[in-house]
């Protein structure tokens, strides 16, 4: 088992201009720096690259979905940008030996809606179709897909492990599992041991943060449970510390963060990291 620590911890978007925050990462502590591409054009993958690498750092990959790279939307230039967008992170991915990329992109993150079952069937013949083609890119360079169910305030497509389930048997594609989130798990799941053990090896990545979306450990989540369901599973791969900041407008308001949830995102990172050292 590897930890990592999410970009959005400290910026938005990440670019060659905060490169340095590879050092950073590294020197807190982190095996693993996974970078929310929220635009493809903001860095060079094979700089960061070469930088991941002086720092000894690990960089792995995950999407940021808006509307316009909805590959389940029934509007085609949509679904086409969609596609795009998550070729180019499984490019990115295969430059930086990344072995998953991860996000929810079976969907617009905060498309919620009241759909008709005529709409939900559209939308989900899309995304089945869509997502197994990109299987068979990633496929090729040896890269997994890592589908992250989101609470029901962030979409109505994906909440649960049992949906996705359904969905991943639906894609039929080994090389198609799940990013599991323990904010998104906390409101969704009744268990969340459960959960994990539903996935079992199709757990391709696991983002670890409080119920607040904050440090681990410093909430109601019993970490005994998940650290137990986790080795049930026989699970080594990121732990993943994925976070935001107030500093930056725009991020906080995607995901409604309305107070700083640690003294400092440093502090946030280093106990969450001590945290998860001790108890996973």
């Amino acid at each position: 088992m590897k930890f990592g620590v999410s970009s959005y911890v400290w910026v938005s978007p990440f670019s060659n201009h905060t490169i340095e925050q590879l050092k950073h990462a590294k020197e807190l502590g982190f095996d693993i720096y996974e970078i929310g591409v929220e635009d493809p054009s903001s860095f060079d993958p094979a700089y960061v690259k070469h930088e991941a690498d002086k720092a000894g750092i690990q960089v792995n990959i995950c999407g940021a979905f808006g509307p316009e790279r909805d590959i389940s939307s029934d509007a085609s230039r949509y679904r086409d940008k969609g596609m795009e967008y998550i070729r180019t992170l499984i490019d990115m991915a295969s430059v930086f030996g990344s072995p998953y990329v991860a996000g929810p992109m079976y969907a617009a993150t905060g498309k919620a809606r009241m759909a008709s079952e005529e709409e939900r069937t559209r939308q989900r013949a899309y995304a089945v179709d869509n997502l197994r083609d990109l299987a068979g890119y990633a496929a090729t360079k040896g890269i997994r897909l890592a589908l992250e169910p989101l609470n029901r305030f962030e979409t109505d497509f994906l909440n649960t492990v049992d949906q996705g389930v359904e969905l991943l048997d639906e894609i039929g594609c080994d090389n198609v599992g799940f990013l599991l989130d323990t904010f998104h798990m906390n409101i969704e799941e009744k268990s969340l041991g459960q959960a994990i053990r539903r996935a079992g090896s199709r757990l391709f990545d696991f983002h670890a943060c409080s119920n607040d979306r904050g440090t681990p450990g410093q909430d109601h989540l019993d970490w005994d449970e998940i650290s137990k369901a986790l080795r049930d599973i026989g699970y080594d791969g990121a732990v993943v510390i994925e976070s935001f900041t107030t500093d930056i407008t725009e991020i906080a308001k995607a995901v409604s963060l309305w107070r700083p949830l640690a003294a400092s995102q440093d502090a946030l990172a280093l106990e969450g990291l001590k945290f998860l050292k001790e108890n996973l």
